[in-house]
């Protein structure tokens, strides 16, 4: 069979390295690349340390309005469709990029495979919200990460090809994190101490688009006491230099330009504790068993807040003060699998052959 995979952000070529290593075992796969995050530190870097195939097609939409972006992908997606005839499209999250490929495949009567379907963070502010539930609502086949994702599935009378296989990103920190030990010198070269500094991620646009959200954040990691690592996204880099801060005001800040994923595993897996807005990120804090403060009112990913391991601050101040602080012992559960996710889907796949 033929399955033509739409990527195009980070998380995104995380979560199909160990699929695509399984499903091409017995079928072909047609990468299409929309270059939703076209920065060589956010795309290139991933595909070669991951050894993910090179994109058969990279659309180069780059970064834009939400309606232009999907726009611009849709057309283009739908070109390769007509070109390529797959039997099935895959897709992945809930960025724009899978919006665009379920979209562009569901009005060509391709059957839409998603992968992470079923999460729900119950707030429509969110662009990926709207995203993963009209990707949901038109997939023909749903692979669930957790038993909740399905239950949200069944409340909103989805109930076809619903199978709960585990989270892909576990897949993906499992087989990296041992890869990551012995190719990856970051700590060295920044002067880290192992559990000695809090690690920074922040991108989302509820945060980076509302001035008083992101001048919260900074007021806070000023207030942070220790170093800090931020790898910073070139969007949030260029919105801080817009409206005016400073970062080297931020005492003990240490800001670097994004990552490969095996130097962030690592810098994930040595830290303190992590402060991030990622849903992606916070898994992986899970998965390693770092303690995690999100910048977020919501979480779609709720498992990770048991026994504060994953703790909501949204952008006050005193809030994320006292959650640095808050001393934790999580009890760490496999609710996200056993890491074989992607050998699931496969497997699924080639009962049908």
């Amino acid at each position: 069979m033929k399955f033509l995979t739409v990527i195009g952000a980070r998380p995104q070529f995380i979560k199909a390295a160990p699929v695509s290593r399984e499903l091409r075992k017995t079928h072909e796969e047609i990468y299409v690349h929309t270059g939703q995050h076209y920065d060589k530190n956010m795309s290139d870097i991933f595909f070669e340390e991951l050894k993910i195939p090179k994109p058969d097609y990279h659309l180069n939409v780059g970064s834009s309005s939400h309606g232009k972006q999907t726009a611009n992908m849709l057309e283009e997606i739908e070109k390769i469709i007509i070109e390529e005839k797959p039997d099935y499209l895959l897709v992945y999250g809930d960025t724009n990029s899978t919006l665009a490929g379920a979209l562009a495949a569901a009005k060509l009567h391709i059957p839409v495979i998603h992968v992470e379907a079923g999460l729900r963070s119950f707030n429509k502010k969110m662009p990926e919200e709207i995203n993963r539930i009209m990707t949901d609502h038109i997939s023909e086949y749903l692979f669930c990460p957790t038993h909740t994702a399905v239950k949200n599935l069944e409340n909103e009378n989805i109930t076809r090809n619903i199978l709960n296989v585990g989270d892909v990103m576990c897949d993906a920190v499992l087989y990296n994190s041992t890869l990551s030990e012995g190719k990856t010198s970051i700590s060295d070269k920044l002067g880290l101490e192992r559990k000695g500094y809090y690690l920074i991620t922040v991108h989302r646009a509820e945060n980076t688009d509302e001035p008083e959200n992101i001048r919260n954040i900074i007021e806070a990691f000023s207030k942070i006491e220790g170093k800090k690592v931020w790898p910073i996204h070139p969007r949030t880099r260029n919105v801080l230099s817009n409206i005016g801060i400073d970062l080297n005001s931020v005492s003990d800040l240490i800001v670097i330009d994004p990552v490969g994923y095996l130097d962030i595993l690592a810098l994930e897996s040595n830290a303190k504790k992590i402060i991030t807005d990622s849903g992606g990120i916070q898994k992986e804090a899970y998965f390693l068993q770092v303690p995690c403060v999100t910048l977020r009112e919501q979480t779609e990913w709720i498992e990770t807040l048991e026994d504060n391991a994953n703790i909501l601050v949204g952008t006050d101040v005193d809030k994320i003060l006292s959650a640095i602080k808050l001393e934790v012992a999580p009890s760490y559960k496999d609710y996200f699998g056993d890491g074989k996710a992607s050998v699931k889907i496969a497997e699924y796949f080639n009962k049908e052959v």
